[in-house]
């Protein structure tokens, strides 16, 4: 199995992974270990699934100016107010 060195991690980082690992009854080791399996092999599946939903909403057409159309709204509330 291949070895990962780090260097110049911030103390803080380390006092952190430090207190999570404790937290979880693992050492820094393992805890560094669980971080980088949960964050390299997560599931994208979610992401996609959204992704689907907006595009269903929407029905394949996004809308444009969205930021521009609230902004004219709250301009009109503001001023209504």
């Amino acid at each position: 199995m291949p070895t990962l060195t780090i260097r110049n991690l911030p103390d803080s980082v380390h006092a952190a992974l430090r207190r999570q690992a404790q937290q979880d009854g693992l050492s820094v080791e393992a805890e560094v270990r669980k971080i980088l399996t949960d964050v390299c092999i997560m599931d994208r599946k979610p992401i996609a699934s959204l992704q689907q939903l907006v595009d269903q909403l929407y029905h394949g057409q996004k809308p444009a100016n969205v930021v521009e159309h609230l902004i004219q709204e709250r301009r009109l509330e503001a001023k209504n107010e």
